[in-house]
């Protein structure tokens, strides 16, 4: 599989059920592809790409320290 199909894959399953339901390791290849994709031409795309990142950064740091309620 290609690093594109990959990333449509990874943003298919983003888009239809979030990113809750990916495991770390699927959260970072998604990170890493997405890192690497170049929407320098395109502002608005280059824009979520970068909002994208932030988001998969927080599921990750969520998924290693999960909330407790005290």
């Amino acid at each position: 599989m290609s690093q594109e199909d990959e990333l449509k894959r990874l943003l298919e399953i983003v888009s239809d059920r979030g990113l809750k339901v990916l495991s770390v390791p699927d959260l970072n290849r998604l990170y890493t592809l997405l890192e690497a994709k170049d929407y320098a031409g395109n502002k608005k795309a280059d824009k979520s790409k970068r909002k994208l990142l932030k988001q998969i950064n927080v599921e990750i740091y969520n998924k290693h320290f999960p909330k407790r309620l005290l």
